[in-house]
C-alpha cells in the first residue's frame, strides 16, 4: 500500500473528500476487492492503535518531527504542500503511525480479514434452480455481495433454506450489515440444520470484526471438535489467548 492510498483513506475517514470524490471512492470500494481489503486493513490498524494508545495522542507526538520534515521539503514541493494544507499534518501523521504499527499489528490480535474465506456457493447443482438462484450464486462467488444480497432476498421470500440463509448472512457480514447478519446467524445457530456450526463460526467472525474478542472466543469454544474446519477454529482460539 503506497502513501497516496494512505492519504486517500485518511481523507475519506476524516470527511475531507468532496461529494464527487467520496462517490468515486465508495464506488471503488464496491468494485475493487483489493482496494476494499486495503481500506479495511487501514481502518483496523487505526482502530487497534486507538484502543492501545490513543490515535490523537500519537498524532500529536509526531507533529514536531513532521513540521521539520515539511520545512525541509517546502522549497522543492511548495505547491504540493499548499494543496495538502490544512490537513497535511494529520494525514502525514497517520501514514507514519500506520507504517510504524504494521509489525506490531502482525503480532497482535487476529483480524477478520485473515479468516473471511468462504466456500463457493453451488446452488445450481442442487436442482430446483431459477434465475435468481444463479444470480445469487455467481454474485457471491465473485464477492459482489450487494448484488448477491438482492438476489438472496428475493429467493428467501419464496423459499427459505438454511443454506441460502447462511450465504445471505455472510454477504451481510461482508458489507458490514452486522446487526442483520447477527440475526441470521443466531437463528441458524439455534437450529438443528447441518449449517449450525458454520453459522456459529460466522457469528464468531462477526464478533472478531467488531473486536469483541471475548465473545468471539466464547462462540468458538462451543463449536464441536468434529466440525470440518476445526483446525481453523483452534488456530483462531490460539491467537486470541
Amino acid at each position: 500500500m503506497n502513501e497516496e492510498r494512505y492519504i486517500l483513506f485518511d481523507q475519506y475517514l476524516e470527511g475531507a473528500l468532496s461529494g464527487t470524490e467520496k462517490e468515486a471512492f465508495e464506488k471503488q470500494l464496491s468494485d475493487d476487492a483489493e482496494f476494499a481489503e486495503s481500506f479495511e486493513t487501514f481502518k483496523e490498524v487505526n482502530l487497534q492503535l486507538e484502543q492501545k494508545f490513543g490515535i490523537e495522542a500519537e498524532r500529536n507526538a509526531f507533529k514536531a518531527t513532521l513540521s521539520s520534515i515539511a520545512t525541509k521539503s517546502k522549497k522543492t514541493k511548495k505547491s504540493k504542500l499548499r494543496t495538502l494544507q490544512p490537513w497535511y499534518y494529520s494525514v502525514a501523521a497517520s501514514i507514519v503511525i500506520v507504517l510504524g504499527a504494521w509489525i506490531f499489528m502482525q503480532s497482535s490480535k487476529p483480524v477478520f480479514s485473515d479468516y473471511n474465506q468462504y466456500e463457493n456457493a453451488y446452488f445450481t447443482e442442487r436442482g430446483d434452480v431459477n434465475a435468481n438462484m444463479i444470480l445469487a450464486q455467481d454474485a457471491f462467488n465473485a464477492k459482489n455481495y450487494k448484488e448477491a444480497i438482492a438476489a438472496f432476498e428475493i429467493i428467501l421470500k419464496e423459499k427459505s433454506t438454511p443454506e441460502i440463509e447462511l450465504y445471505y448472512g455472510i454477504s451481510l457480514l461482508e458489507i458490514n450489515k452486522l446487526k442483520e447478519a447477527e440475526v441470521v446467524f443466531n437463528k441458524l445457530k439455534s437450529g438443528t440444520s447441518i449449517y449450525k456450526n458454520k453459522a456459529t463460526w460466522s457469528l464468531a467472525l462477526l464478533k472478531l470484526k467488531l473486536k469483541d474478542y471475548d465473545a468471539c472466543e466464547g462462540l468458538l469454544k462451543t463449536i464441536p471438535s468434529d466440525y470440518e474446519d476445526y483446525d481453523t477454529v483452534e488456530e483462531l482460539l490460539g491467537k486470541l489467548d
